[in-house]
């Protein structure tokens, strides 16, 4: 029976590497994981520093710790499959497992805007109203909007590994990337897919649509303000304050939008290119955003510095 025919009971995926590079997968593994370790220890160093040292106790590091635990969640998700790729040459995947992990790898990758929505949010009332900033952003405050965060990723997200759970799998069992997402998943069964697409336009245009667009609008009430300052050094300190936000939007939703529109259009092109957007998407936001914390917030540094020399 030809493989478009046959019916996969419980259906089993093949991952896919770097396709072309098949043959050169020992390689290819260094750099990946010296990428992922450099993700789970950066990420992981965020969480801890921040936790230790009394002077970063405050709304801005503590939405930083929240991202810096999404991005290790991503990490984390998507390294045992990666690894066992690139390594071992083991690109079989059960369906179970397949939809756990593309379970929490959106669960934490929509975490991760609800948090950059949060933090733009943070940086306006931090410019609007300094005096306040510490009473309008309390403790429990901040925990209520992570937790708000953490909940609508769980709610939205339960729906979609549920509706393709149920779906016959008799295609091409061939995954585009070494782990599991949900738009390459919803190409592959047999049947009617209008409801999975259209659940997974709302999840996207709930989370990522409406947190960009609260970014934006956070940051045009930001340049109102910061215009309306008479003093040009006040202006160019609240600015330099949303420097490294700013720099965190870019490296997360640049590779997010690449990925979506190289699945939504580019289905006729290259495999290669769909597996450098998804392996880009994936791996640079949390290699780069401890860096980009470290080296542009002057108070984290010093902060980092001051845990390390009490440490060691």
């Amino acid at each position: 029976m030809s493989l478009k025919n046959q019916s996969f009971d419980p259906p089993t995926f093949l991952m896919t590497g770097i396709p072309g590079l098949e043959d050169k997968g020992i390689w290819l593994a260094i750099p990946f994981c010296s990428m992922y370790i450099a993700a789970i220890l950066g990420n992981f160093m965020v969480i801890l520093v921040v936790a230790m040292v009394p002077s970063l106790h405050k709304p801005m590091y503590f939405f930083l710790s929240m991202l810096a635990a999404a991005e290790l969640g991503v990490s984390i998700a998507t390294f045992p499959t990666v690894l066992s790729v690139f390594l071992f040459d083991a690109r079989e995947i059960g369906m179970g497992a397949c939809l756990t992990q593309m379970f929490f790898i959106h669960c934490f990758s929509i975490m991760d805007s609800g948090v950059l929505w949060a933090m733009a949010l943070d940086r306006f009332i931090a410019i609007y109203n300094p005096l306040q900033y510490v009473t309008i952003l309390t403790n429990s405050r901040i925990a209520i909007i992570c937790l708000g965060i953490a909940v609508r990723s769980i709610v939205l997200m339960t729906p979609l590994p549920i509706l393709l759970k149920w779906l016959p799998f008799c295609r091409s069992n061939l995954l585009a990337h070494p782990y599991c997402l949900h738009p390459n998943l919803i190409r592959l069964p047999c049947a009617d897919t209008t409801v999975n697409s259209r659940c997974g336009l709302f999840v996207v245009l709930s989370t990522f649509g409406l947190d960009s667009l609260f970014i934006v609008l956070s940051y045009i009430l930001i340049a109102k303000t910061v215009l309306g300052m008479a003093s040009k050094e006040g202006r160019l300190k609240a600015l330099n304050t949303c420097i490294s936000h700013i720099c965190t939007v870019v490296v997360y939703y640049t590779p997010m939008i690449g990925l979506a529109m190289a699945h939504r259009f580019g289905r006729h092109a290259s495999p290669l290119l769909h597996s450098v957007m998804a392996n880009i998407y994936v791996l640079v936001p949390p290699v780069l955003n401890p860096i980009i914390y470290s080296i542009k917030t002057k108070e984290f540094r010093k902060a980092l510095c001051q845990f390390f020399f009490q440490k060691f």
